[in-house]
């Protein structure tokens, strides 16, 4: 009977939201394995560019130093994505527990609004914009995403206008001081901003929804 209800009307609600939840797995996956990529190409630029300053090279050692500040900048990205996935498998979850309720999926603007940002990250935008038409039919998103994703000339033009600082900041930590130049006020900071942990207020609320949502699948 289930197998033909099945046919006739499609997945449940419940069998919508694990697949998302897979596929929402999967992807933070893969953000995971290109950060990790990221990581050990940065590490080898960043030798690169010791080894031009001990040369005096610092020409070539400010055109790797731009590299590290935009693949910083991309990996700031990827991490905020993968928080975003989180956040949707999250509110996923709460979704599941109340069609045990409800019998529905409920319209989320959380899920719209992060769904909105991940679709325009060009290594989610092909799974996202399918979810998301996906989730528009079932009654959880009801706009239209915006689509326009982000491009590598964005960030070059980004980089040209705003990180001549960072750039030089790089090269003064990575050579000693030997290249580059630093605010004083400045000496001992990051490079670049570091993805920002949950807040306590954060992880117990999470952790509040989770509870939640175990105490009404259990019932």
């Amino acid at each position: 009977m289930q197998s033909i209800n099945r046919l006739i009307w499609g997945p449940t609600p419940q069998e919508k939201v694990r697949k998302w939840q897979t596929q929402l797995k999967r992807e933070q996956r893969m953000l995971d394995r290109e950060v990790h990529q990221l990581d050990l190409a940065n590490n080898k630029v960043k030798a690169d560019i010791k080894k031009l300053a001990q040369k005096g090279d610092t020409k070539n050692a400010k055109l790797l130093a731009r590299e590290v500040v935009r693949s910083n900048r991309q990996k700031q990205r990827m991490l905020t994505s993968k928080a975003q996935l989180n956040s949707i498998n999250m509110q996923l979850g709460h979704q599941l527990a109340m069609v045990k309720v409800t019998g529905t999926l409920q319209a989320s603007t959380e899920i719209m609004k992060a769904s909105n940002s991940l679709i325009k990250l060009p290594q989610l935008s092909s799974t996202m914009r399918e979810m998301s038409a996906e989730m528009m039919k079932s009654g959880i998103m009801t706009e239209m995403l915006d689509d326009t994703m982000e491009t590598l000339d964005d960030a070059d033009e980004e980089l040209e206008d705003e990180a001549q600082e960072e750039v030089d900041k790089i090269l003064w930590q990575l050579t000693d001081g030997k290249l580059g130049q630093v605010d004083a006020s400045k000496v001992g900071d990051l490079p670049q901003k570091q993805a920002a942990g949950p807040t306590p207020e954060e992880i117990e609320r999470d952790e509040e929804m989770e509870r939640a949502i175990q105490g009404l699948l259990s019932s």
